[in-house]
């Protein structure tokens, strides 16, 4: 979701810079404002006492993030940091609330935003809990190509090994082999450690 940036600047908005890797948000910390990403890119994650990670969603330029916990009166149930060096626009939360109230089409279009989110979660959560290491893979890198719109030739995976790992909630090595074994398979490409699929 993408509002405009000179409607919320006038609404008293501001814009901030960050350093890669520099938190945005802590898990369980009070929403208190509306981002929206100018430049950049974010990731939403939670991890565990041992450190494993699982991430929530990455947010680029255009995107806005963390707003269900805005509307509940919940803390964040995860925690965002930059990817690279980034310009985030923050907005309060009762300001956001009452552009809402003022711009119907921004409502109406944040609500379809709520809705693909729900929906994305329930698929991804289907996806971790019924099915083998494979299944996971092919199903985020089938939403990965899907996004990129690209449906008929291989795409590029821009993702890492960790970071799918992170998203399919399982460990790096078992991302590793299974790659490899889709690659022996004709499934999918790895060319100079790049995957297409």
């Amino acid at each position: 979701m993408q509002i405009d940036i000179d409607l919320l600047f006038s609404w008293g908005a501001v814009a901030k810079k960050y350093k890669k890797n520099e938190i945005i948000f802590d898990e369980d910390e009070v929403a208190h404002f509306y981002y929206q990403i100018i430049e950049g890119s974010v990731r939403m994650f939670n991890s565990n006492d041992e450190g494993k990670e699982f991430t929530q969603g990455l947010f680029c330029k255009g995107n806005s993030f963390g707003e269900p916990p805005l509307f509940i009166d919940q803390p964040y149930p995860s925690k965002a940091i930059t990817i690279q060096d980034s310009t985030i626009i923050k907005l309060s939360k009762d300001k956001f609330l009452k552009i809402l109230d003022e711009y119907p089409s921004i409502q109406k279009s944040f609500l379809i935003l709520l809705a693909n989110k729900i929906h994305s979660k329930s698929n991804t959560s289907k996806e971790i809990i019924n099915q083998k290491p494979e299944f996971r893979i092919v199903a985020f890198l089938n939403t990965h190509k899907k996004k990129s719109e690209c449906c008929n030739e291989k795409v590029l995976i821009p993702y890492t090994r960790q970071e799918i790992a992170n998203f399919t909630g399982l460990r790096v090595e078992t991302v590793i082999r299974v790659l490899c074994k889709m690659n022996t398979c004709d499934k999918l490409e790895i060319v100079n450690h790049k995957i297409y699929y």
